[in-house]
């Protein structure tokens, strides 16, 4: 089928009028965009997310990270070893809790996430093309108020 095709169905679906499917599905889309641009960067969506919150300089755990991203911790730690073996970010333990790791970027990590995050604009940008700057700021806005509330 093609994609004039698919989106004819969708279209006449009642999946046309269901939120949560079309956030899935424009979310969907989008990530498998941004992965296509990141792979330039040795990333995937998830390992520029990691890279994001660690870039942050919030003295992020991996228990914060899991949260964060709404992930199981053991995909946390396999994409902290996979940032880490990169040389992008480092773990430390905390001091308030040994058992727990906090979780910083590298100068290294620094570095690559500024041109990531480059490629990510972009993709957003492609992704969101049919939307104004307006209707996008609009949409950023709707969605953080979903995410934190307000």
């Amino acid at each position: 089928m093609t994609d004039d095709a698919t989106h004819d169905v969708l279209r006449r679906s009642a999946l046309a009028d269901d939120i949560e499917f079309l956030a899935i599905k424009v979310f969907a889309d989008g990530t498998r965009l941004a992965n296509t641009r990141l792979e330039q960067h040795g990333l995937r969506v998830r390992s520029y997310s990691v890279l994001a919150l660690a870039v942050a300089d919030a003295d992020v755990t991996q228990r914060d990270l899991a949260a964060a991203l709404s992930l199981d911790p053991s995909q946390i730690v396999a994409l902290v070893d996979e940032l880490e073996a990169a040389g992008l970010v480092r773990r430390e333990v905390d001091p308030s809790d040994r058992r727990s790791r906090r979780i910083h970027a590298t100068e290294a990590g620094r570095m690559r996430f500024d041109v990531a995050h480059t490629s990510v604009q972009e993709a957003e940008r492609e992704s969101l093309a049919s939307l104004s700057e307006t209707a996008r700021e609009r949409l950023r806005a709707t969605l953080r108020r979903l995410v934190f509330g307000g």
